[in-house]
């Protein structure tokens, strides 16, 4: 609580907010939090805060709510837990967010494949515009060699594109095995839940 209180003061001060300020903003986003409880909140008068004023809190102050809880950066060492003994922010923020090395339970995996699934999902999106991007080019060189350019970069997007649907097929075979239920997939990505082979093959010479 301490330091939730100490990194919105902070916060708040850094934006050359007041108390009344803050509360204001709490009341226009549709979350009242009285000037007074902030008051109190950053005098230590007040032990105990709800997780949705945290939120509410972070929204006011153009921030994320971990960056209150675990604020890394700006305060060393914290408790990971009430009654622990201090730790690193980072390492504290690490296993609140399932992305600690040492994570290795059921919720930490659906983590990592969900922020996997982001990774390849970007990275297909971005070549499939990439190879789109070349074929325009191709079409509208003004000489050969312009064209042969634009043609090998649209070869080279369609393998880093393939590459990428089928390590996003894969991690969302993944999370459906772990008995999870995959992220929406944006409309020029919908072949990655049409049946394909397990293995990818990179025909690439070498």
């Amino acid at each position: 609580m301490a330091t939730v209180a100490g990194e919105v003061r902070r916060r708040r001060k850094e934006l050359r907010m007041s108390a009344q300020d803050l509360a204001e903003r709490c009341t226009d986003i549709g979350h009242p939090i009285p000037r007074n409880v902030i008051a109190n909140m950053e005098s230590g008068r007040r032990a105990t805060l709800p997780l949705v004023d945290v939120m509410a809190l972070a929204m006011a102050l153009d921030t994320h709510p971990i960056c209150l809880i675990y604020p890394v950066g700006y305060v060393g060492d914290v408790q990971q837990q009430p009654l622990e003994d201090s730790r690193s922010t980072w390492d504290a923020l690490q296993w609140f967010t399932g992305e600690a090395p040492d994570s290795m339970d059921t919720e930490s995996v659906m983590l990592r494949n969900f922020r996997a699934h982001a990774t390849y999902h970007q990275a297909a999106l971005t070549a499939l515009r990439g190879e789109d991007y070349e074929r325009w080019k191709v079409r509208t060189a003004n000489n050969p060699a312009m064209r042969a350019e634009a043609l090998l970069a649209q070869e080279d997007y369609a393998r880093q594109a393939a590459r990428a649907m089928h390590a996003l097929r894969n991690t969302r075979e993944d999370i459906r095995e772990d008995g999870g239920t995959p992220p929406y997939l944006a409309t020029e990505l919908s072949d990655a839940d049409d049946e394909a082979p397990d293995d990818f093959t990179d025909t690439t010479e070498e």
